[in-house]
């Protein structure tokens, strides 16, 4: 079966093809391992014939390295070969696997409204046009998981989060960076906010104006993100449990700023709790936890219930392909034809 040749149109097509794919990459691990020990025979009798014909001959030669290693053995080259093929493989004439995320996710919110994807029906209500065909991934880390394993998918995370196991797109030309996001340059973005209802606790208190400060914000920027704040700070000491529950995209700087502030004020206990914006927000309404993480602005209905954001930083929405795919630039009206369901296949990505 030729497994590149596998249409699907729903996530459970995904999972079908994966099947096949692992199933040839075993097949072809075992013609490999077979054409190996062919040429160990090989080489082998060869040497056993040249002994036998002449023992001592000092014309006779060793098969050199180099004959059983056409490659040089140059591992790095040997990699650069595998994507350069990779990407030689791929055909931009087979349909564009659609992968999202869940109903609630800050990160799809505004992902949805930055590309247009959301729009105002007659009567003035926000609809979600998303493709039926769409794939729905629950959090960042299934997201990169599920791009990474299929070559004909296209995703967005947050750009704090990205890794070398996927390629960010540039969008209308621009690169995803966190210098472009603060310069403007880089239109895909949005703010990382905390979410709070009254007064918190003091040592809530504590840990927020550690966020805000010069130390809180170089946790985020060595994240990837950008800063939004700055200050001293010197922490009061206060104890007590801290609970912070909400987005996916914002929970990995929340634990990267709770193992920072943990440094300074040990008496500190912080829980988090991932799930997604508005998980966090309800959360933070009914008093489930002290702080509510949200990758979104908070809608109207939330602020008329009491809760506030503060924004804690700035983040950009990254565009994420499978590294085997050649394309490297995507416009903003392109996504949107691509996530409504327009544009279909790669081919028409130009």
């Amino acid at each position: 079966m030729n497994f590149t040749s596998l249409r699907y149109d729903s996530f459970r097509q995904v999972r079908l093809e994966k099947k096949y794919t692992f199933e040839y990459m075993g097949t072809q691990k075992g013609e490999i391992n077979m054409k190996k020990k062919l040429l160990g025979l090989v080489l082998a009798t060869s040497m056993v014939a040249g002994c036998l014909a002449g023992c001592g001959n000092s014309n006779s030669s060793t098969p050199s390295t180099d004959a059983a290693n056409p490659a040089g053995g140059s591992s790095e080259a040997a990699n650069q070969d595998t994507e350069a093929a990779a990407s030689a493989d791929f055909d931009s004439t087979k349909y564009i696997n659609v992968v999202s995320r869940e109903d609630g996710s800050g990160t799809r919110g505004a992902f949805i409204e930055l590309t247009g994807v959301e729009e105002k029906d007659a009567d003035g209500n926000k609809v979600d046009n998303t493709t039926t065909d769409a794939a729905i991934t629950n959090n960042t880390s299934v997201m990169l998981t599920t791009v990474k394993g299929d070559s004909y998918a296209i995703g967005y995370i947050s750009l704090g989060s990205l890794n070398s196991e996927v390629k960010a797109l540039n969008v209308d030309g621009i690169e995803a960076t966190a210098e472009n996001v603060k310069s403007g340059d880089y239109t895909l973005s949005r703010p990382f906010n905390i979410v709070t209802k009254g007064d918190v606790s003091d040592v809530a208190q504590d840990f927020i104006n550690y966020i805000m400060s010069d130390d809180g914000q170089k946790v985020i920027v060595d994240e990837g993100y950008v800063d939004v704040a700055s200050g001293s700070f010197e922490s009061t000491q206060a104890e007590g449990k801290i609970v912070v529950a909400g987005s996916s995209s914002v929970s990995p700087v929340m634990q990267k700023l709770k193992e920072a502030y943990a440094s300074v004020n040990p008496n500190a206990s912080i829980e988090i709790q991932t799930s997604d914006s508005t998980t966090g927000v309800e959360s933070t309404i009914n008093g489930i936890c002290d702080i509510g993480m949200a990758s979104r602005e908070l809608k109207d209905s939330e602020t008329e219930q009491g809760v506030e954001a503060t924004v804690i930083a700035m983040d950009g929405i990254a565009v994420i392909v499978n590294n085997n795919n050649p394309l490297e630039n995507i416009t903003k009206d392109q996504i949107k034809s691509i996530y409504v369901g327009d544009l279909t296949k790669w081919d028409e990505v130009k």
